[in-house]
């Protein structure tokens, strides 16, 4: 038996044992464990799960040792995803500052910081949210405003972000700042991270059409920073900052792929909403929910075979730069089959209230738009794909 085959078999019998039944299942809304410096978990069985992972390592397999991973190589990191598909293991936590930040700091960071950061993470004791967007500066990333002025070993900071998932929640920020006014626009921004328990820091949820929201806007009066919390050179966050937008898209496909709360199965809905399913009307929308769950199969075998390549050492940069756009385009796309299956049971009507079940796909749909802007609008992924992957010129 090969070496690999020795890892699957043994990683097999590991998730067997380790893995609680119960957490074998799509998770739920209100069920997701997020790392964070007080963790709340809904079961004991999540407490275990979580506990378990991270003291494998599996938190961050492929991450070198001395920074919390298990040091894992990219054909044993894809046996162990393999297998916790197989098995439908829940994510046993999710942490943006592992899915987009780490890699930057991997590759950006200084020793200094990736020893200070990285090991928190792997443990999943802070959650991070990411300060990116402004009032003014959303789609045209560039035009942010919020200041950094360097006052000897400090950074003062000055400023507003919005659209902060979980800012409310969350321990530490990573954030684009602007460290230079009189530079071009592109060139004179800077990646930061701070502690969101800061003097100077104040956050405001922000309530949305579907009924809940992780939104937030936070707001900086005169935040200090220590300047070793700048990441990468003074005045060189935007090329850091791109590279880790292509993470955060990387990341958004999970939400499919781990079964998060974006995800319902659509054809068994179709047929329990439309059992009969013989009128023109019924057929069409049959037909549609096929192609919707073709498009999503596809999918799956494509970040599939992105995963393969890239363990293969293939430029997979053009493949990822549509993942994002295609992935919330389906969602949404499935959202508008399901709630035209549900009919008026989608308007909860006085006389006939929402579901638990309906509710929920309703706000699906809603929060299914939404999907399509955060981490860059579709329109503006059209236009990154074209010059940046098709090199087409522009009009």
């Amino acid at each position: 038996m090969s070496a690999i085959e020795e890892f699957r078999q043994a990683t097999r019998s590991w998730l067997q044992a380790n893995c609680p039944p119960s957490l074998r299942t799509p998770t739920p809304d209100g069920e997701i464990v997020w790392g964070a410096s007080h963790v709340d978990f809904p079961s004991e069985d999540a407490r275990l799960w979580f506990e378990r992972m991270r003291d494998k390592g599996w938190f961050c397999p492929q991450w070198p040792r001395e920074y919390g991973g298990a040091g894992l190589s990219s054909e044993e990191n894809a046996v162990l995803e393999s297998e916790l598909r197989r098995l439908k293991c829940r994510p046993a936590q999710i942490n943006l500052g592992i899915w987009m930040l780490g890699p930057v700091l991997l590759e950006f960071g200084s020793e200094a910081q990736k020893l200070a950061l990285l090991p928190p993470m792997c443990r999943g004791e802070v959650r991070w949210c990411q300060g990116f967007s402004e009032p003014n500066a959303g789609s045209d990333l560039a035009s942010l405003k919020t200041s950094a002025v360097v006052d000897g070993d400090e950074l003062v900071v000055n400023g507003t972000k919005i659209w902060t998932s979980y800012g409310d929640k969350s321990d530490w920020m990573y954030a684009l700042v602007r460290t230079d006014t009189q530079a071009p626009k592109h060139q004179g921004i800077s990646l930061i991270v701070l502690d969101m328990k800061s003097p100077g820091v104040s956050v405001s949820p922000i309530d949305l059409i579907s009924g809940k929201s992780a939104f937030c806007q936070v707001f900086f009066d005169n935040l200090r920073v220590p300047r070793s919390q700048l990441i990468g050179p003074l005045n060189g966050g935007w090329e850091l900052g791109k590279r880790l937008l292509q993470h955060e898209r990387k990341a958004m496909s999970k939400f499919g792929e781990f079964s998060l709360p974006t995800h319902f199965h659509l054809l068994p809905l179709i047929r329990q909403y439309l059992p009969a399913g013989q009128a023109p009307a019924d057929q069409a929308l049959y037909a549609r929910a096929q192609a919707c769950a073709m498009n999503e199969h596809a999918y799956n075998l494509t970040v599939q075979r992105m995963g393969e390549e890239a363990r293969a050492g293939q430029d997979i940069s053009a493949v990822m730069a549509i993942m994002k756009l295609v992935h919330t385009e389906q969602e949404r796309e499935k959202f508008e089959v399901l709630l035209d299956a549900l009919g008026y049971r989608a308007l909860g009507v006085a006389d006939e209230p929402f579901t638990d079940q309906e509710l929920a796909i309703t706000r699906g749909w809603l929060n299914s738009y939404a999907l399509t802007i955060s981490g860059g609008s579709s329109e503006v992924q059209l236009n990154v794909i074209a010059k940046r992957v098709l090199n087409l010129p522009s009009v």
